[in-house]
């Protein structure tokens, strides 16, 4: 994507609220301070929820990508 360089893909789009959040948390709680997670997760509550969620917790989102077929990618970096 770009000039991002990812270190970690999950794709939760088979996985339903409220473990979409938790298994992109326990992927990031997996990463360094800094790195670049990849989430694919699906249209709707998902999308609406995990983002949210994991700005809350401090992380920083880098993109969040319509891929137009009821799918998002959201580009995550790591922060303390």
């Amino acid at each position: 994507m770009d000039d991002i360089v990812v270190d970690e893909n999950i794709d939760i789009t088979g996985v339903v609220c409220p473990m979409t959040l938790v298994k992109a948390k326990v992927a990031l709680e997996e990463l360094n301070d800094g790195q670049i997670l990849s989430v694919r997760l699906n249209d709707g509550e998902p999308v609406r929820n995990v983002p949210r969620s994991i700005k809350y917790e401090g992380h920083e989102i880098l993109k969040l990508v319509d891929n137009g077929d009821g799918t998002y990618n959201m580009i995550v970096r790591k922060t303390g």
